[in-house]
């Protein structure tokens, strides 16, 4: 068996610091994550508010944050958890990968979030087809081409102002107006190739073999249903927690995120959560971090309470 003072189960900013302020607190300390570190951050092109930092690309911002864990003596591996067993002073942590298995004195939650979806017709036909939910990966590929981003927050209005810079025409489509940072909204209004439409209800993704369009209608007015054509569509509608795994457990609230105490910790001792994954606030790095770095140090000295 696999023994460690802490686990902290997800590689994103909130577990990258977590895994940084247990090491310098003297905990044996394991990240499991079953993608690449960084989480969500590695799919943004730039980040601009995070403090020191400027504007800089996620996937670099990650790497840095995971090369401050391996200097330190973190270790790291790729797997999938399936099951947080508490078993009073020990958690047992079981992954997908050959049925393998860790223990911990204290386990920390940050697996995050993953893209939510609009469950429309036509949807799951073309998803990885010309539906994405990652510009970064997938926007060259639209140089020159027209293209709608779905939703108008902070991820969507951002990840636009990239695209439109790329492609060359954009439709922005939201179920609201859009609620980004204003900045970032007059920004993306201002440029020439982008058109938006808000207040909209998404009826459907079009293309028998590929996909060719989307219809909708307002939410607003009694008016005839709208349809665009384009060769790409990027959604950007909100997150769902990635926590199922956590069920048994009982520390999720109603809408699947995890339940915590201004320690992170949830109502079993031991075991924490950190980042886009509780129930909170405010979703940036900044904060996630902020959420690592406190729950490292009260499972530290939970840990401690042990000895």
């Amino acid at each position: 068996m696999n023994k460690y003072d802490i686990i902290i189960v997800g590689g994103g900013p909130a577990g990258l610091t977590a895994a940084i302020y247990a090491v310098r607190a003297n905990m044996k300390t394991l990240i499991l994550d079953k993608l690449a570190p960084g989480g969500q951050i590695i799919n943004t092109n730039e980040i601009e508010n995070y403090t020191g930092m400027g504007a800089i690309n996620g996937a670099d911002l990650a790497i840095k944050m995971f090369e401050h864990t391996q200097e330190l003596g973190a270790e790291f591996d790729y797997k999938t958890v399936i099951e947080i067993e508490d078993m009073g002073k020990t958690k047992k942590v079981k992954c997908e990968e050959d049925s393998c298995e860790y223990e911990a004195s204290a386990v920390i939650i940050a697996t995050g979030t993953s893209p939510r979806r609009l469950g429309i017709k036509g949807e799951e036909e073309h998803a990885g087809g010309g539906l994405s939910w990652c510009a970064i990966c997938d926007g060259a590929q639209y140089k020159g081409k027209d293209v709608v981003v779905i939703g108008g927050g902070n991820s969507a209005v951002e990840e636009s102002i990239y695209l439109a810079g790329i492609v060359n025409k954009l439709t922005v489509i939201t179920m609201f107006d859009l609620t980004a940072d204003p900045k970032a909204c007059d920004k993306l209004r201002a440029m020439e190739n982008v058109t938006v439409y808000p207040f909209q209800e998404i009826l459907e993704f079009t293309g028998e073999t590929s996909l060719e369009g989307v219809r909708f209608k307002s939410t607003k007015e009694d008016t005839a249903e709208k349809y665009v054509t384009c060769d790409g569509i990027f959604e950007y509608i909100g997150l769902e927690p990635t926590a199922d795994f956590c069920k048994p457990l009982g520390i999720l609230n109603s809408h699947g995120f995890i339940e915590g105490d201004a320690s992170m910790q949830t109502k079993i001792p031991g075991v924490f959560g950190a980042g886009d994954v509780t129930s909170k606030m405010l979703r940036q790095v900044v904060t996630a971090c902020s959420d690592g770095a406190i729950a490292a140090n009260a499972a530290s000295k939970y840990v401690e309470s042990l000895r």
